[in-house]
């Protein structure tokens, strides 16, 4: 009775060691809905990747909030993406945590007041790409550098750039940021020449790895490393009850009424587990503009296409899904399942939230 992700352990596990192999100094990403998996899970994950020899002494949280689902099921560092800020869950870390922490600091008066609670506190430095979201400015770079100078105990981890997930090639604008790293004259420290980096390629990796020798460069990676084996995972849902409709009859919570006769399917998923819930996808084409439009237009009649299939053939919501569950509309002459039948659903993991997660 359950929306279950289910996960082909032995290939999952495969392809999550062959993508530590691939990058050195991999850094976990483990945030939000933890990819479906739940945080706790990546966590463990990234612990046992590093018990097999693959380096991984940190992962990336995405909240200071998210610390206490993460920390005592991971061993090593916690960086948080989110940039510091004086106030809210950034000031309410336990301080046990405070050796394993590695703030994000993206504005100069940041620096200052972190530093000025916790001189001896671990952070890196965020510089602003192209993406215009957190980050300091090649000038502000530079100026806080000359500050670090004046802090010998702060312990700067190293340089932040995260990057567009589409734009081309990233290697010109790294080399750009760069160089403003290199004319920022940051404390020598081993933590100043390690640079964190999210969303580049195997190939930029490789190309600018070989451009600077004498830095560190470690992958920031989620969606590759996690979702990666997409073969792996299967996403069902179970038939709770089938109802026989005529046309005209009328159902659901607006007593609207079926348009031709066939089945009511209730099946297990709803809006509490993102069912329904769409993301936008960035995706800009005309194509997809025309998609949206389409939807809109199938929704005000009542006819839109749900993410469960039958039979291989996607089906369409009766009506916009409850909180639990779903009604969907199957046309006279399709296969009727059974009650406790699993149908298949396509979902956006990053969305969703499972009842059961089962890794075999």
């Amino acid at each position: 009775m359950s929306l279950t992700l289910t996960v082909d352990g032995e290939r999952w596990r495969q392809h999550l060691l062959a993508t530590a192999e691939k990058h050195p100094g991999l850094v976990p990403v483990c945030k939000g809905n933890g990819y479906g998996f739940t945080l706790g899970r990546l966590a463990r994950r990234s612990q046992w990747l590093d018990e097999r020899g693959h380096g991984v002494d940190t992962i990336a949280v995405g909240t200071y909030d998210e610390l206490p689902h993460l920390a005592s099921r991971f061993d090593g560092d916690l960086l948080v993406l989110t940039p510091w800020r004086p106030f809210e869950s950034a000031l309410e870390v336990d301080p046990a945590l405070s050796g394993r922490l590695v703030h994000t600091l993206s504005r100069p008066e940041d620096v200052r007041d972190l530093l000025a609670r916790q001189p001896d506190a671990r952070f890196v430095l965020e510089r602003l790409t192209s993406m215009q979201r957190h980050g300091l400015s090649a000038r502000e770079l530079w100026a806080v550098a000359a500050e670090l100078r004046s802090h010998p105990r702060a312990r700067l981890e190293g340089i932040a750039f995260h990057l567009p997930l589409q734009q081309g090639s990233h290697v010109g604008e790294v080399h750009r940021l760069m160089t403003d790293v290199a004319g920022a004259e940051l404390p020598d420290t081993p933590g100043a020449r390690t640079i964190w980096v999210s969303h580049l390629t195997d190939a930029e990796l490789a190309e600018l790895r070989a451009a600077y020798p004498d830095f560190r460069l470690r992958p920031r990676i989620g969606t590759a490393l996690w979702l990666g084996a997409r073969e792996a995972m299967r996403v069902t849902s179970t038939v709770l009850d089938v109802h026989p409709v005529s046309r005209g009859d009328a159902f659901g919570y607006r007593s609207r009424t079926v348009p031709k006769d066939g089945h009511l399917l209730i099946v297990s998923g709803g809006t509490a587990h993102g069912i329904g819930l769409e993301a936008p996808t960035g995706d800009s084409s005309i194509k997809a503009r025309a998609g949206a439009l389409a939807r809109g237009g199938l929704d005000a009649v009542g006819f839109v296409r749900s993410p469960f299939s039958t039979d291989g053939k996607q089906r369409l919501f009766a009506e916009p899904p409850h909180m639990q569950a779903s009604m969907l509309f199957l046309p006279g002459g399709a296969r009727v399942p059974q009650v406790g039948e699993l149908v298949d659903v396509r979902v956006r993991y990053t969305t969703t939230s499972f009842d059961r997660v089962v890794v075999s």
